[in-house]
Order: C-alpha cells, then sequence, then structure tokens
C-alpha cells in the first residue's frame, strides 16, 4: 500500500501556506472572549455573563477595588489622608467612574489624588523640590 500524498494547502499570491484556524484556535478564541467578560464584569460594572453566581462576583469586584484602595493608600498617604474617614467611599465612587482601572498602582494613585482635588478634598500639587544639583552654577 502506498501512503496517499498529503492535502493541498492553498497559498497566498507570494507562495506562503495560507494558515487555517483550528479547533483549539476558535476554543482558545472563545476563551479569551469569555475572560474578557468576566473581567470587565469585575472591574469595570459591565454585565455579568451567564453562570455566574451574581453575589460572589459582587464580593470579588468589591475585593479587588478594597486591594486597590490599599495600594494607592499606600503609595500615596497624602491621598488618603486628604479621604479621611471616608476613604472606602471616595476610592469607591472614583473606581466606579472609571470605565477600566489604570494600566499601573502609581497612575491610579496620582489619578485618584486629582479626583479628590477636583473636589475640593485635596489641596493642589506643591512645586517639585529642586534638586541640588540644580543650585550648582551652569547646571540649573
Amino acid at each position: 500500500m502506498t501512503p496517499e500524498p498529503p492535502a493541498a494547502v492553498p497559498a497566498t499570491d507570494d507562495g506562503v501556506p495560507e494558515a487555517r484556524p483550528t479547533t483549539d484556535d476558535v476554543g482558545r478564541a472563545a476563551l479569551a472572549e469569555a475572560q474578557g467578560r468576566v473581567v470587565a464584569a469585575l472591574v469595570a460594572g459591565a454585565e455579568l455573563p451567564e453562570g455566574f453566581d451574581p453575589e460572589r462576583m459582587r464580593a470579588q469586584a468589591a475585593g479587588l477595588v478594597a486591594k486597590r484602595r490599599g495600594i494607592v493608600a499606600r503609595i500615596r498617604p497624602d491621598a488618603a489622608a486628604a479621604a479621611g474617614s471616608d476613604l472606602a467611599a471616595e476610592f469607591a465612587a472614583y473606581a466606579r467612574a472609571r470605565a477600566t482601572p489604570p494600566p499601573d498602582y502609581r497612575t491610579d494613585a496620582g489619578d485618584f489624588a486629582a479626583w479628590l482635588r477636583e473636589r475640593g478634598r485635596m489641596p493642589d500639587e506643591p512645586p517639585p523640590k529642586r534638586r541640588w544639583w540644580s543650585r550648582l552654577p551652569g547646571l540649573s
């Protein structure tokens, strides 16, 4: 018995074989889409995907906001002090006002401080301190 030759793979105009999506690729794409919906529900208040317990998702979302609040308070203690005893409520309102969290905690902390400043809860930023080398002749 002679083995069958492999089926011809269609090629693009430049002769490169054309990639066909496999079942694995389709499954990965569907999983990525589902994960995106879960993340959006947790951090951006999007609609909860089917099959998830709303109470557990609410608790998890609250936990994620609390984690962000704690880290932001460590990075910007002045913002935490400005919010005072209202820190939890202020940060929750700030987090709800954003469609997605910032890309990193330092940006989140700065944005929260700006948010408090816009509401009159925090004084304006002081001008940056001059570095010691800026006082040297010719280096200012």
